[in-house]
């Protein structure tokens, strides 16, 4: 398998802890791992429905850990799933994720969950469950929602 155009790519402490935590929760596949020749990891892929995941670690100078920045967050990794949200959260509840918004509909159409792993990463998991118009979805949010070249 190709790597897809876009892949996040995520420092851990403890990379190989947290390619485990992926497995078990979220039911990712690692491909690949690089050794750094002293147990850690240097590269990896894990897999989640033809999308890669890469995780490094631990993060060299310029990148951290929300462990080394007391929790807080830059980013989210999201994903989104055909089927089975409900099934998913509590797979990853059960292996030690840290649920933070029970798995509940959207007014834009979809089902979402958000967790942390156990060094604090967020995640976001949605599964479609009502297809929604650009217009549709204004009406339901009170948001105004652009599409195409009109969004920038």
């Amino acid at each position: 398998m190709k790597v897809p155009p876009i892949s996040p790519l995520i420092f851990y402490r403890v990379a190989r802890a947290a390619l485990d935590f992926l497995e078990r929760a979220f039911g990712f596949e690692t491909r690949m791992v690089v050794d750094d020749g002293q147990g850690g990891v240097i590269h990896s892929e894990s897999v989640f429905e033809g999308c890669v995941v890469m995780v490094c670690g631990p993060p060299p100078a310029k990148y951290a850990s929300p462990l080394d920045l007391d929790g807080k967050r830059t980013g989210a990794i999201h994903v989104q799933v055909k089927s089975g949200l409900d099934t998913l959260c509590e797979r990853a509840r059960a292996a030690g994720a840290v649920i933070e918004r029970e798995p509940a509909d959207q007014p834009y159409g979809d089902r979402v969950f958000t967790c942390f792993d156990p060094e604090g990463h967020a995640w976001s998991f949605g599964q479609e469950v009502r297809v929604l118009s650009a217009e549709e979805m204004a009406a339901t949010t009170g948001r105004k929602i652009t599409t195409s070249a009109a969004a920038r």
